[in-house]
């Protein structure tokens, strides 16, 4: 499902910049799209991405006005104008009355971030514009794992910056400066530019954000979905790994299956967490990596043992008295084997040195 995000046509207010880019011809005029002037962000940005993803907004030129004359003619008016009504194709979210979230325009989504301009057209549009991308139903399971997957990892951040809503609670670690929104922003003039003209910025924007929304829908559907079923057999599978049931193989490595993983534990309601996952890397070589204790987690669930880890080779194969050890990373969160047999050791021994620990513990 690959392609390129496709060039719009961008129409400047009178006095803002220059005019339309080329377009098919059709029997009447082309439908407008209506945004503010001025310095441009990424919600309105991709909010007119996903339009133009919908066939009656293919040919859509984007206005670029604050002038309410000029709004009122326009199809679908996007981030300005002060009301929010669907009905009538408006989805702005400034006003001071304005507090929706996915969760309160459709209750059975979690979400509960205030939507900018881009989560409500996302949240009006998206199924129809990914059932049209797809040619799947638009009521059918892969458009519905797919519309929440792009929502929650992609939209509900433009949503969040937009909207100045903070990521973490207290004063961050560290900066985060390469975001899609950050990128954004800097496509505007420089605040010293002696031209500060946005036609050419916002062009650019349309085409960086449109771009990014289907690469990242094409690996969702053409990756992270098929993943799943793996995840699935394997824990269906895991006692036929090792009769704790708390290890998982996957037939190849380079699978997404972090997120899955924790879906599917609650989803089949499985009596104990899974602790450990092994699968081939690339050069055939194996690997044993810990299940994390949370999905952007750093921590472990049961990390390979302490006096392992930063350990390489043969003195590896010593200390752990397994054949054909490769490495243990410093943190124990993942070590590699030559086979699956010493890798699946390496797991089986791990667990045998917490229940160890656990008993003298007691």
């Amino acid at each position: 499902m690959r392609r390129a995000a496709r060039a719009l046509p961008v129409m400047a207010a009178a006095g803002t910049g220059s005019g339309a880019g080329p377009k098919r011809p059709r029997p009447g005029p082309a439908p407008r799209i209506g945004t503010h002037d001025g310095t441009f962000h990424c919600d309105e940005v991709l909010a007119c991405c996903l339009l133009r993803l919908l066939p009656r907004y293919r040919d859509a030129e984007v206005l670029r006005t604050r002038d309410p004359e000029r709004l009122a003619e326009c199809d679908v008016v996007v981030d300005v104008g002060g009301e929010y009504d669907p009905e009538r194709h408006r989805y702005d979210h400034h006003q001071r009355s304005f507090a929706l979230s996915m969760h309160s325009l459709q209750p059975s989504k979690p979400w509960t971030t205030k939507l900018s301009s881009a989560g409500l057209v996302y949240c009006h549009f998206g199924a129809q514009i990914l059932a049209n991308l797809l040619g799947q139903p638009e009521d059918g399971p892969v458009v519905t794992a797919l519309y929440d997957k792009l929502y929650e990892n992609f939209v509900e951040e433009i949503d969040a910056v937009d909207n100045g809503v903070a990521q973490t609670d207290g004063e961050p670690r560290y900066a985060l400066t390469t975001h899609l929104s950050a990128r954004v922003g800097r496509l505007n003039p420089r605040w010293n530019d002696p031209e500060q003209d946005t036609e050419e910025g916002f062009r650019r924007a349309l085409e960086l954000v449109g771009g990014e929304f289907l690469d990242r829908l094409d690996y969702y559907h053409r990756a992270w979905l098929p993943a799943r079923a793996l995840v699935e057999e394997a824990i269906r599978r895991r006692f036929e790994v090792d009769a704790s049931g708390a290890v998982l193989e996957l037939p190849q490595g380079g699978c997404p299956w972090q997120e899955h993983l924790f879906s599917l534990e609650k989803e089949l309601a499985l009596p104990t967490p899974l602790q450990l996952v092994l699968f081939p890397d690339r050069s055939g070589q194996w690997r044993v990596q810990s299940v994390p204790v949370g999905l952007h987690s750093f921590q472990s669930r049961l990390p390979l043992p302490e006096p392992w880890r930063g350990v390489r080779e043969e003195e590896l194969s010593q200390l752990a008295a397994i054949p054909g050890c490769v490495f243990v990373h410093a943190s124990g969160f993942i070590g590699g084997n030559r086979t699956r047999d010493g890798a699946l050791q390496m797991a089986r021994r791990t667990l045998a040195l917490r229940h160890e620990a656990g008993e003298q513990s007691k």
